[in-house]
């Protein structure tokens, strides 16, 4: 079933000849969300996507094998990162997580950023401590704080319940969307896919995105072969642990889009590119002149990636979000938590599907421009994934043994130093992904394509 909910969205049937095996059933992790099974569906939908572009390369199918614990494993990449001198920051801010109200409310404040972190102590009028932040909050209501803290684009969101959830407007306005929309937004010509050693050899993909969700659409292309670049900024924050979880594969270079020599690079860069994929609010980009129809008129035949928190419909698709914040925001926190407090699922399951997702459908959507043309957008959403996760049946996970990675770990000599990792976990009997290229720290690279 699950798998089926990806390749409608996709397009793309499921075959009598697709060689796929998808092993193991949820729970893999302690949550009754089957985070592991969804995980397996996805990824063996992006398995489909390269064998898809590999048979046209080569006239060949190929195996494709996921299993559902590595899918899991997958899941929480980052937690499973190791650097030999020592380990990374903690990406989580000391005063982020859940605090209650006056009128004892669950709120999650989001501070994993030092402009998020110092303007939600602003508005608390409080010091950086995590004591103080839950005196300032005892006088504060959660529907005050949350209508004020996302007024100023901070990071807040009151603990909704499922049911709560489901009377928002917004969680209506998502029910319209499917899982993923992959739209044609211009005419090109086809743009056939050559012989060649990988399944996206010579694809270009510009990766504008931060923390786990976008830059695991990249990372994606890049063990298939793609040649990836991330584009950051000298002045924007970043996660240094994350940075390293999802840059393996990956070139990087600065390219400033509040000057117009980052402007003048990035429209450079997009003319000789296949893929642009950015994870900023929608819309974000509209006023420097990178929106679809502004990149499908400069690079006819783009297939542009937009990935957001909240979605592009509703009274919240302008909302900053991130994938525990969803969690918040959806129910899925005050779920997971039971009758006790909240609590986040075991493992990024938002972030890296979604990745994931939009892999796949940049992928399908470089498939049609092989065969028919065109220039396409592919859209997906942290809240879109919940909803999917939500209405899956739930499994009982009282007791779950640890997930064992040792057979998916592998090490990597980079500039952060020898990372011990996980490996793409998909398995491919013609094309294996790898990567390239190891991950490297943000601006390392000119904006200049090799």
């Amino acid at each position: 079933m699950m798998l089926h909910d990806i390749l409608k969205a996709l397009g793309r049937p499921l075959e009598s000849s697709d060689d796929l095996e998808v092993s193991g059933s949820d729970p893999q992790l302690k949550t009754r969300f089957r985070i592991g099974e969804a995980g397996a569906a996805t990824l063996a939908a992006v398995g489909l996507m390269v064998s898809d572009l590999w048979a046209m390369r080569s006239g060949r199918s190929q195996k494709i094998r996921i299993e559902t614990s590595a899918a899991a494993a997958a899941l929480r990449s980052s937690g499973y990162m190791r650097r030999e001198s020592d380990d990374p920051p903690n990406p989580w801010d000391a005063i982020s997580g859940f605090y209650q109200t006056a009128d004892h409310r669950w709120v999650q404040l989001h501070c994993n950023f030092p402009h998020l972190r110092d303007g939600t102590l602003a508005v608390l009028g409080c010091a950086n401590a995590r004591e103080a932040v839950e005196s300032a909050l005892r006088s504060w209501q959660a529907a005050e704080l949350e209508a004020v803290c996302i007024e100023r684009g901070l990071c807040v969101s009151i603990v909704r319940e499922p049911t709560e959830w489901r009377a928002e407007p917004h969680a209506a306005a998502v029910d319209t969307l499917p899982l993923m929309e992959i739209e044609k937004i211009g005419d090109s010509d086809p743009e056939p896919l050559s012989e060649s050693v990988r399944p996206l050899s010579d694809i270009r993909v510009l990766d504008l995105s931060r923390v786990l969700a976008g830059p695991t659409c990249g990372r994606t292309l890049a063990e298939h072969g793609a040649t990836v670049m991330r584009i950051s900024a000298p002045h924007l924050p970043s996660i240094e642990s994350l940075v390293m979880d999802t840059g393996h594969g990956k070139l990087a270079a600065h390219a400033d889009l509040d000057t117009e020599e980052g402007i003048s690079q990035l429209r450079d860069l997009v003319g000789k590119s296949d893929v642009f994929s950015q994870a900023y609010r929608p819309q974000s980009l509209d006023a420097r002149g990178f929106s679809p129809a502004d990149l499908a008129a400069l690079r006819p035949g783009i297939v542009y990636v937009t990935l957001s928190a909240f979605g592009h419909v509703g009274p919240m698709s302008e909302r900053r979000g991130y994938d525990t914040l969803v969690q918040s925001a959806t129910g899925i926190a005050a779920e997971h938590g039971g009758s006790k407090e909240p609590r986040h699922l075991p493992a990024s399951a938002l972030d890296y599907i979604t990745g994931y997702l939009a892999a796949a459908g940049a992928m399908r959507a470089l498939a049609l421009r092989a065969e028919q043309g065109g220039s396409y957008l592919v859209r997906v959403s942290l809240c879109q994934t919940a909803h999917w996760l939500q209405a899956l049946p739930r499994v009982d996970a009282e007791d779950v043994p640890r997930l064992n990675v040792d057979h998916l770990m592998m090490t990597s000599d980079t500039p952060f130093g020898r990372l011990s990792h996980l490996k793409p976990v998909l398995e491919l009997s013609e094309t294996p992904p790898f990567w390239e290229r190891p991950t490297v720290p943000l601006g390392t690279h000119a904006p200049e394509w090799p």
